[in-house]
């Protein structure tokens, strides 16, 4: 079922894309805290996300689907008509685990066992060097989201030890937001050599049962033909979602340079409400005191290669709540392959 979703999209625009050049791209990302040295927190994410070229809306574009011309011609920052816009397709489920999972009694100091699996309809723009994305998320917190069953199968096929506090994760609970996030690139600068920097400072803000909080950062990107996209980030809406939108528009992958780079991204986050913290919205469920201020600090290296890009990155997170030992860190990976 979730190839045919994914394949449906696709197939639509087959025949226009063979004859103008533009590509589609898919996202795969994978996010993990064994890298960090850990199984607990926010434990495991993973994430598919397809999107469409960016191109100059008009009445006549193909390339978009029809439904998303009312939404994103309504939609502030990003319905006007000049800019270059694209719809993005995403699903994902993320899972987050107490320090100790290896006892069944509930941990009432330690965060809850809970699991979200959602589907998000991203609207993006981008207009000169300022890109401007709309997410709206739709799913479901709880056992319904088979967070449980999805690390018990990971763990029985490593030989890992599974989590015995399941049976005390949230409450089912269906789950809506919408996500908000602006970007900029600025002090782009590359010498003779391919040699170059750039800025992409960012600001958003997330509105639901899920999440409510506001967020500001920055990303720094060092390196060898720096692309010119919206840089890299771990999981949430408002990454760059389409790294294919700037090649060489013969379709001529093989012209495209490789591009190497560093990059590091703060984020910080004013945190109003946290379901996978403050506990169920409508039921009695298991909580944890949050801290109101978060922050991440991401350092990672992403390589560009005619359709792929690809990239590995390390985020250290702060306490999200107040009983927590420590911050705590995860590792991401993600690919892109554009068609």
């Amino acid at each position: 079922m979730l190839t045919l979703f994914f394949l449906l999209p696709s197939s639509a625009f087959a025949e226009k894309e063979k004859k103008e050049n533009v590509f589609n791209t898919f996202t795969l990302y994978w996010e993990n805290d064994t890298f960090g040295g850990t199984d607990s927190n926010y434990t495991n994410g993973i994430q598919l996300s397809w999107s469409t070229p960016y191109l100059t809306n008009n009445p006549k574009d193909e390339h978009l689907p029809g439904w998303s011309y009312p939404v994103i011609n309504r939609l502030p920052f990003v319905k006007n008509p000049t800019a270059q816009r694209a719809i993005s397709l995403s699903l994902g489920q993320l899972m987050f685990t107490p320090e100790d999972t290896q006892t069944k009694e509930l941990i009432e100091d330690d965060r809850p066992y809970a699991g979200y699996l959602y589907f998000g309809v991203g609207f993006n723009s981008i207009l000169s060097n300022r890109k401007d994305t709309w997410q709206f998320n739709v799913g479901v917190v709880g056992p319904a989201s088979l967070a449980q069953e999805t690390q018990d199968f990971v763990h029985d096929l490593i030989d890992s030890p599974r989590a015995q506090g399941w049976d005390n994760q949230l409450q089912n609970e269906p789950a809506i937001e919408a996500v908000y996030e602006t970007k900029w690139r600025m002090l782009y600068s590359q010498n003779h050599n391919g040699f170059g920097y750039d800025l992409i400072p960012h600001i958003g803000g997330r509105l639901g049962n899920v999440n409510i909080n506001a967020n500001c950062g920055a990303e720094f990107r060092l390196g060898w033909f720096i692309p010119g996209d919206f840089g890299s980030c771990p999981i949430r809406p408002g990454c760059d979602i389409n790294p294919a939108s700037y090649h060489d528009k013969t379709g001529d992958f093989r012209r495209i340079r490789t591009s190497v780079h560093l990059f590091t991204i703060l984020d910080s986050r004013l945190v109003l409400r946290d379901i996978f913290l403050d506990g169920n919205t409508f039921k009695e469920s298991h909580s944890v005191d949050k801290k109101y201020f978060v922050a991440d600090l991401t350092v990672g290296i992403a390589v560009n290669y005619r359709r792929c890009k690809f990239s590995f990155a390390y985020t250290f997170r702060t306490k999200e709540f107040e009983e927590q030992r420590d911050p705590y860190a995860f590792g991401s990976f993600t690919i892109a392959f554009t068609y």
